[in-house]
Formats: structure tokens, C-alpha cells, sequence
């Protein structure tokens, strides 16, 4: 419609990209304003209370439902309506995953709940009304992403363009509330950790804003408190994940997509056993020293480096283990003959994006480690293991990053076009008939022996059997069948190279090895055990507040970078 010919499609795009335009801005103000909002409530601004912060939050989700809402009726009233559709976006694995963290995020607002109503002498109503807006938010939110994830807007693109980016920004804020009352609370028992290491010099007070009264049922008050820290990495990672889907729904409006079928490449365990039960042992293995390090951390001066020493050793092998395993990874790649899909394709480019931008934070809290490490006067002697951790993080990153990108760039492998197509000659009663079966049907077996079910490539024989006898019949069945079954055969050494074979084996558990050490080393950073904070040699170099504040900033991107590396090689493995 807003195409009338040849020179008006340059001016009919042009109103939709001022909204494009437009709408960032819009959405880019909204956040910083809450940025500088939750800024001001951290540092004790004059005139700035957490009810400020929430009453802004509870708004800009308030708005964001009505939104929905308005879609969501809209899109029942055109049910009927084919619409497109962008069939890399919003992947069922992807929607469960949000689902899941969306689940463990409604148990964390209860829990804020109960705590509200236990502390609600002392504190403001919207920390009540926030958690119930919030779960209602999630649950509309979740649901919206199940139904129109894929979907590509064609109609109202202006008004949805500032919808879908409102969301996209309420969602980042959500999630930068998430983070910085998740770290307050880490920094907290960071400073108790490095008395017990004897950085004793460190007098900085940090406060949490705790509530200024006594609870109603000390218990319960105790469950949730602590409770909630507990569950706010799941919080977090579903309000990114959700964040980075209403970013793909904002780019694909009014997007014109080609119309070809993409094939649905389900997860199977089947030949990954390997890289299952390696990946298995590494995740077992982290979530036992994760426990270890969380028991023996801050206990005592002994205990406290003989938990980091632990970390380290853990960590370098199971780092030099994923390095060697994206090595071999990218030679198989350099042995392979395949042409990159380079296709218009926002989800693919935003999932690149965010490797190597998420991944800058993990480069920066390495490259200071190194720093602090070269720098310091005096070195512990756990603190030298930091050295070759830094180092493998850096390239361990660098060479996963080079491995998934090339990797959902890659074309799927296609068949020949020789062979996709079996043309087999039937000779009956002195006439040739030319007929065809396509290569899926016979590969899979689905080409069936019965006449009257199978497909049409006994049907022009079977004309033939009805008119000869039934002994004329059985000998043309005989032949044709043996002719079928050469065919398939012949197809099968071709489509089935075992050198190929082996190679995509290879990948395969390459790629589920790599899923399980990502969210292996997801765990630590996201339940608190952080090095980062804990060894106390780079607050010695940097000074205690400006290495702070470089975690702080850092550290939520790296936790991120790992949840995200395992979601990419998901699907790296569904489509090797």
C-alpha cells in the first residue's frame, strides 16, 4: 500500500524509517531516564526514594499491558488474515526457556510479596503494589511472546513501532533493577570476604537499603530475604531474553521477507553421547565446587584461599578443555566446502551482536585481573592461578564467538539436485512411462508396496496389472520393486558419505559439550561465586570503589554472554 511503483517505494519507506527513528529515540530517553532514576536511589540522591523508582517502573509496565492488550485483541479480531511470518525468530526451545525463568520469576514476586507484607509498617505501598504488577506483567508478557513472536507487522507499523520499543526498554530497565539490587546485596557479603583474606584496610560502609523496623514473623522474614537473592539470576535472564525478542518483533515491522519454507531441525540425543556425558561431568564437577567455594568462602583466611585456588584449577581446565573442542570445531569448518548464508535476517545478526558486545565484559574483567596481577607489589600465591584463568577467558570467548557465528551463518547441507529427484523407467506392454518419487519418500521408506496407498509411482503400473492378470502383476511388482530399492540404495551412498557423516557426528557433540560447559560456567557468576570480588588483589591496585563499579558494570554482561553462548549452541546443534 505504501508502494505505488518504482520511485514512490523510496518515499513510501521514507515515513516508516522517521518512526524507526523516532521510536529508538523515544525508547532510548525512556531508559535513561530510568537509568538515571535508579542511578539517583543507589547513591542516596536528595529527594530520591526507592517508591520513585518502583511508581516509574510500575508506569512504564502499566503502559506496556494496555499495549498488549490492544494487540492481542486486534490479532483476534484478524484471525483469518495470513500474515507473515519470520520463522528464525521466536524458536519453541528459545519460548520455553523464557517460560521457564518467567515461572521462577512469579515465585520471586511472591516472595517480595510476602515480604512486604511482613515489613509493610515500614515500608512504601508501591514496594506491595510492584510485585503483583509485575507478576501480571509476566504472565501477559510470556503469553504475548508465545503467540507473536514471528509475527512480521504490516498494519499500524507507526503506533506498534513505539509499542514493541516501550516494551523492549521497560524490559531493560527491569532488568538493570534486577542487577543492581542483585549486586547490592553481593557487595555486601564481599567486603565480609575480604576481612577474612586480611584486606582489613577497606572501611567503605556499603548499605542495602535494609527496612527500618522490626519483621512481623521472623522466620518467614528470613525465608524470603533470602529467598529472593537467591532467585533474582533467573529474574534477570528472563527479562534480557524477553528484551532481546521484542527487539527482533521491532526490527521485522513492515520488513518484506521471502517466502520459502524453512525445515524444522528438532534437538535429538541421538549421536551426542559423548559430548553429553563430557558436558554432564563438567556440570556436575561445577555445581559441586560451586557449593564448596559458597561453604568456605569468608570462613576463615585458610579456607578463603584454598576455595579460590580451587575455583582457578577448575575453571583454567575446564576453559583449555572448550578452547581445544572450538579449535578442532573450526579445522573441521576449514576442511568443509560450504557458502554462508548471508539472507537479510535480524535475529541472526542480533544473536552475533550480542556475543562479541556481551562478551566485551568478561574481556575487560580479565584484561584488569592481568593488570592487577602485573601491577601488584605483593601476589598471594592463589592469586597467580588468576593469571592463565584471565588469559583462557579472553581466548576461550574469542574462539566459541568464531565458532557459533560461522556456525548459524552456514547454509544447511542441500542434497544434489541429481539426486533429489529419481526418475524410474517402468516398461509395460511394449509402452515406457516416465515416472517420479521424491527422494524424502523413498529415503524414508514411505514408498509403500500396496498399490492402492502407495504414491504415484505405482499408479501407472497398476493400471497396467488390473488389465494383464494377476500373474503379469506380480512380475511387474517384483521388478519394480527391486528397481525402488536399487534406487534408495544408490541415494543412500551419495546422501550418506561416512566421511561427512563423521564430521557432523563430530560437531554435534562439539556443540552439546560446549551447551553444558556454557551453562556450567553460567552457575558460579549467578550464585555468587565471583573471584572477581573475592581474591582482593585488584581492589589493592585499582582502589576499592573504581574496580567495584567495573564489576558491577561488567559482571551482569558475562553472566548474560554465558546463557546466551548455550542458547546459540542449541541450535548450532539442531541444525549441524
Amino acid at each position: 500500500m505504501e508502494k505505488a511503483g518504482g520511485s514512490p517505494s523510496v518515499g513510501g519507506s521514507y515515513p516508516q524509517k522517521n518512526a524507526e527513528i523516532l521510536s529508538s529515540q523515544y525508547g532510548i530517553n525512556l531508559f535513561l531516564a530510568g537509568l538515571l532514576l535508579t542511578f539517583a536511589w543507589a547513591v542516596h540522591a536528595v529527594g530520591i526514594s526507592k517508591s520513585h523508582l518502583l511508581s516509574y517502573l510500575i508506569t512504564l509496565m502499566l503502559i506496556q499491558l494496555l499495549w498488549m492488550l490492544w494487540y492481542l485483541c486486534r490479532s483476534c479480531t484478524q484471525r483469518r488474515l495470513i500474515r507473515d511470518k519470520d520463522t528464525h525468530a521466536g524458536a519453541r526451545w528459545l519460548k520455553c526457556g523464557i517460560t521457564l525463568f518467567a515461572v521462577i520469576t512469579l515465585i520471586l514476586d511472591s516472595f517480595k510479596i510476602g515480604y512486604y507484607i511482613d515489613f509493610s509498617n515500614c515500608l512504601s505501598p508501591t514496594e506491595g503494589i510492584f510485585p503483583v504488577t509485575h507478576a501480571v506483567h509476566t504472565i501477559l508478557q510470556v503469553y504475548f511472546l508465545w503467540c507473536h513472536a514471528k509475527d512480521i507487522i504490516q498494519s499500524f507499523k507507526t503506533l506498534e513501532r513505539f509499542g514493541v520499543i516501550h516494551s523492549v526498554f521497560t524490559n531493560l530497565l527491569l532488568w538493570t533493577n534486577g542487577v543492581l539490587t542483585e549486586s547490592k546485596h553481593q557487595l555486601n557479603e564481599h567486603k565480609e570476604r575480604l576481612i577474612t583474606l586480611g584486606f582489613g584496610n577497606i572501611t567503605i560502609v556499603l548499605d542495602d537499603h535494609a527496612p527500618q523496623c522490626n519483621c512481623t514473623t521472623t522466620t518467614l522474614c528470613s525465608i524470603f530475604s533470602q529467598g529472593i537473592y537467591y532467585l533474582y539470576p533467573f529474574n534477570i535472564e528472563y527479562h534480557i531474553l524477553a528484551s532481546t525478542m521484542l527487539y527482533v518483533l521491532w526490527k521485522n515491522i513492515g520488513r518484506k521477507v521471502e517466502h520459502h519454507q524453512q525445515h524444522k531441525t528438532p534437538f535429538k540425543f541421538h549421536g551426542i553421547t559423548v559430548g553429553m556425558i563430557f558436558g554432564l561431568i563438567v556440570l556436575t564437577s561445577t555445581i559441586a565446587i560451586v557449593v564448596v567455594y559458597l561453604i568456605q568462602i569468608g570462613r576463615s583466611k585458610i579456607k578463603s584461599e584454598l576455595a579460590l585456588t580451587m575455583f582457578y584449577l577448575h575453571a583454567i581446565f575446564v576453559l583449555a578443555l572448550m578452547c581445544t573442542a572450538g579449535i578442532v570445531a573450526l579445522l573441521i569448518y576449514r576442511l568443509e566446502d560450504r557458502s554462508l548464508d548471508n539472507s537479510k535476517n535480524p535475529a541472526r545478526k542480533l544473536d552475533a551482536e550480542l556475543l562479541v558486545g556481551t562478551a566485551a565484559g568478561s574481556w575487560l574483567l580479565s584484561w584488569g585481573s592481568i593488570l592487577a596481577i602485573i601491577c601488584a607489589q605483593a601476589h598471594p600465591k592463589y592469586t597467580w592461578y588468576n593469571l592463565p584463568y584471565s588469559v583462557l577467558v579472553i581466548i576461550e570467548k574469542y574462539i566459541q564467538n568464531l565458532f557459533i557465528i560461522e556456525s548459524i551463518h552456514r547454509e544447511q547441507e542441500k542434497v544434489n539436485d541429481d539426486i533429489k529427484t529419481l526418475r524410474i523407467v517402468t516398461i509395460s506392454r511394449g509402452s515406457t512411462l516416465s515416472l517420479a518419487a521424491s527422494y524424502k519418500e523413498i529415503y524414508n521408506g514411505r514408498v509403500t508396496r500396496d498399490s492402492r496407498e502407495g504414491p504415484c509411482l505405482f499408479q501407472g503400473s497398476t493400471s497396467g496389472r488390473e488389465n494383464n492378470g494377476g500373474a503379469g502383476a506380480k512380475e511387474e511388482m517384483s521388478q519394480e520393486n527391486s528397481l525402488v530399492m536399487h534406487s534408495a540404495s544408490d541415494l543412500s551412498f551419495y546422501s550418506r558419505n561416512p566421511v561427512t557423516n563423521n564430521k557432523r557426528r563430530i560437531l554435534k557433540n562439539i556443540a552439546a559439550f560446549l551447551f553444558l560447559c556454557n551453562l556450567s560456567l553460567w552457575i558460579p557468576p549467578a550464585f555468587g561465586c565471583r573471584p572477581e570480588y573475592d581474591n582482593g588483589l585488584e581492589e589493592i591496585v585499582f582502589g576499592f570503589e573504581p574496580w567495584i563499579i567495573v564489576v558491577n558494570l561488567a559482571m551482569p554482561f558475562s553472566i548474560f554472554y554465558r546463557m546466551h553462548s548455550a542458547a546459540s549452541l542449541f541450535e548450532v546443534n539442531c541444525k549441524t
